[in-house]
């Protein structure tokens, strides 16, 4: 089995990488880099990663970087055989690849919109109300899809489910309006509760 190394901080963009691998049970050795005092901007850590953000995963020594990538990459390693993951080739697999990707694009660039308002202390004017806006209506296309299934991909939790409600879970922290969308919010509650997103600080 490839060796594999979580260079993370505790909630950070790493966190949901770190309950990606406890869901899925994959052994790893898990690394602090803390970004409160700069660590992520040495020299032997840029070089595995040259964004300086977390997180970081290696493979055999093999650096890769950005979230999404992560989680779809340990889904297509280890979630098919464990069944978190649809096998490439089926429609389940369209649909884990386009969620996930919506959750950190179209529902991101939305959120990065919101979070530069309340950065400069205006959530409330006209970009702050129009990411708001933007944001309660891709939660109803979430709505929409979760109305039909209890889970993204239908009867069976999966790793899509883990990805959407990573994203979805700090966009509550932002102030996105996700408990005006129930069906979306009693999914999210149940994702939570699961105990692989219970990664300790």
């Amino acid at each position: 089995m490839s060796k594999i190394v979580l260079y993370w901080h505790p909630m950070s963009s790493a966190t949901p990488v770190a309950c990606a691998l406890a869901e899925l049970g994959v052994p790893h050795e898990r690394v602090k880099v803390d970004i409160t005092t700069g660590e992520q901007r040495r020299p032997d850590y840029l070089a595995l990663n040259p964004n300086g953000k977390v997180p970081t995963l290696t493979v055999d020594g093999a650096p890769m970087f950005e979230a999404l990538a992560i989680e779809l990459w340990l889904g297509h390693t280890y979630g098919v055989k464990s069944g978190l993951w649809p096998a490439g080739g089926t429609p389940e697999h369209l649909q884990a690849m386009s969620w996930s990707t919506w959750s950190y694009v179209t529902y991101g660039a939305q959120l990065v919109r919101l979070q530069s308002a309340k950065n400069m202390g205006t959530p409330d004017d006209a970009h702050g109300t129009a990411a708001h806006k933007a944001l309660d209506e891709l939660l109803s296309v979430l709505d929409g899809r979760l109305a039909q299934h209890p889970w993204l991909l239908g009867d069976a939790y999966s790793l899509a489910d883990l990805i959407v409600a990573s994203v979805i879970g700090y966009s509550v922290y932002l102030g996105a309006p996700v408990a005006d969308h129930p069906t979306t919010n009693a999914w999210l509650q149940k994702v939570q509760a699961r105990p692989a997103m219970q990664i300790d600080a």
